[in-house]
């Protein structure tokens, strides 16, 4: 060794690692599957092995191709489950399968995209993000390593997918093309997320605009296949990435094509994501954050006040895609009449029901059981923001002046109990209105509709209630926890009925209790579901109230 290359101890100086954007991204692999390890197994294992129990459950319900046919002609086909589900492209049990695992992939594609929001907008808020980018790590290395989990955990689920169907004797290509739909649906909306990371400064914001497109993206596919094949709106399905997983048609024919627009797709997305990451400051967004006014209304300067910054442009935007779907399913509503008047086999079964308004109503009931759920993840999100604000150590600085801690903690809750009102009020206000107008018995319609939106209420409240549990007595599990509530009850809900589920698996999830809006209509199980949610609130806010500060 030359004396040029030696140190001024006479040791050769260490060679320097060249660093790159995508350096250290297979450390960050790591250790985001070390975090996830229990909750990435968790919706893997139970997104995979709810498809495969379809196929049991089908074959019990239709184990003759007659019993099928006739599915094909009244169920499978009733405006109600097109919008959910989408169209029934064969017969056979596993077309039926494929139409039934329809609203699956929308979960897949929230699910994905959040775990997305958590590794990279959430760890930069927390301020984790720049600790690891001051060791050997370079700029893209987080968002990389968030998109290459989230990835592999929809090929695993894939993978399982496919293995659990041909072990239960569907054949291989249709069993494939349903993991690829899964798969791609998970795969694209998590490069959704990656986008919208990079363009707000709030994880809350991230998530809302990811959200936001997952529903956008649902309601242009439901309006395109609520008429079934060859209506006149079907052109829409190319505009939705879910059209295009649903024109892959598994065990119809598969359209192996389809996939490589989604491909394509996520390419660009992928590309933009990473462009935008390299284009701002550690913390900051692409779309610079709305400078407040000057002076505020003395109702801003208490806790409440401060609830209200933080909360108020979330609430907007859920009240806004609530209006939107709102909107969407008021207008499919037309389209059930017109199915029973074109459908001799639907006409007849629902005149023993009550006539052609029992259909409008069990599409109405149907479809604000959906939005249950869906409101109460924005409960949820709304009671965790005590959470985020504890773990940031903002909450005890606050509590350290002359605000209680129970004053501080229903600053919050309010919006967990009034948003989610606000919320079903304005889908149902809209979708009444809509299916009104367009009926021309606005007077008649609306309050039923509205009805059968806000009878959801006392049910979200339960579910926000849990989470308010877990924050006061167990905060470490808060998050995890009232995400598993939601998850299960939204499983419940979607997929109970299809897998035949006993009475006391039904009854875990509280929609489950929530009345039927028609004659026989009783408010006495809203009632019991608004007691049981004010008691474990109560218990949440003593639980809180007793426990030290943690921010962890």
């Amino acid at each position: 060794m030359s004396e040029a290359n030696r140190g001024v101890w006479g040791v050769a100086p260490p060679q320097k690692t060249r660093l790159t954007a995508l350096t250290g991204t297979g450390g960050l692999v790591r250790l985001i599957l070390r975090r996830d390890r229990f909750l990435l197994p968790t919706w893997v294992l139970l997104l995979a092995v709810i498809p495969m129990s379809f196929v049991g459950a089908t074959e019990g319900l239709y184990p003759e191709a007659a019993d099928r046919l006739e599915y094909a002609r009244t169920t499978g086909t009733t405006p109600t489950f097109l919008a959910l589900y989408g169209p029934l492209n064969d017969t056979s049990l596993g077309g039926i399968v494929a139409q039934r695992c329809g609203f699956i992939p929308v979960m897949i594609a929230i699910i994905s995209a959040l775990m997305v929001v958590r590794h990279t907008r959430t760890e930069e808020e927390a301020g984790r993000r720049e600790l690891l980018g001051a060791t050997v790590t370079g700029r893209g290395a987080g968002l990389a390593a968030a998109l290459v989990v989230t990835a592999a955990a929809n090929l695993v689920l894939s993978a399982l997918l496919v293995a659990g169907l041909v072990a239960q004797g569907l054949p291989f290509s249709g069993a494939l093309a349903l993991g690829a739909q899964f798969a791609a649906a998970g795969c694209l909306f998590a490069a959704v997320a990656g986008v919208t990371a990079q363009l707000s400064e709030g994880a809350g914001a991230a998530r809302g605009i990811a959200i936001a497109a997952v529903g956008v993206a649902f309601a242009v596919r439901m309006a395109a296949d609520v008429g079934g094949d060859g209506n006149s709106l079907s052109w829409l399905g190319w505009l939705s990435p879910f059209g295009w997983i649903n024109r892959a048609r598994a065990f119809g024919g598969a359209r192996w094509w389809t996939f490589a627009l989604v491909a394509a797709l996520i390419v660009v997305l992928v590309a933009a994501a990473g462009a935008l990451s390299s284009r701002r400051d550690v913390g900051a967004g692409i779309l610079p954050p709305r400078l407040g006014s000057p002076s505020a209304p003395r109702w801003l300067s208490g806790s409440f006040g401060l609830g209200w910054r933080l909360q108020s442009r979330a609430l907007y935007g859920w009240l806004a895609g609530f209006a939107a779907l709102g909107v969407v399913y008021g207008a499919l509503a037309g389209s059930v009449e017109d199915m029973v008047k074109d459908n001799p086999d639907l006409k007849e079964i629902f005149t023993k029901f009550g006539g052609q308004s029992a259909i409008v109503d069990a599409y109405f009931v149907s479809v604000m059981s959906t939005v249950g759920p869906i409101v109460a993840a924005y409960a949820v999100s709304a009671a965790l923001r005590l959470r985020t604000e504890e773990g940031g150590q903002r909450a005890e600085p606050l509590l350290a002046t002359a605000t209680g801690r129970l004053r501080w903690a229903s600053s919050h809750m309010v919006f967990a109990a009034l948003g989610p009102a606000a919320a079903l009020a304005v889908t149902g206000t809209a979708a009444g209105l809509t299916h009104g107008l367009n009926t021309g018995d606005l007077g008649g319609q609306l309050p039923r509709v509205l009805g059968a939106a806000m009878a959801q209420l006392p049910a979200v409240w339960l579910v926000a209630a849990i989470a308010l549990v877990l924050f006061g007595l167990a905060p470490r599990f808060t998050a995890g926890g009232a995400w598993a509530v939601v998850g299960v009850v939204t499983l419940i809900t979607m997929f109970g009925p299809m897998l035949d589920l006993g009475h006391w698996a039904m009854d875990v999830s509280p929609f489950t209790h929530v009345p039927k809006i028609g004659q026989n209509f009783s408010a006495m199980p809203l009632v019991w579901l608004a007691v049981v949610a004010a008691a474990l609130a109560a218990l949440g806010m003593i639980g809180f109230r007793r426990r030290d500060l943690s921010a962890h």
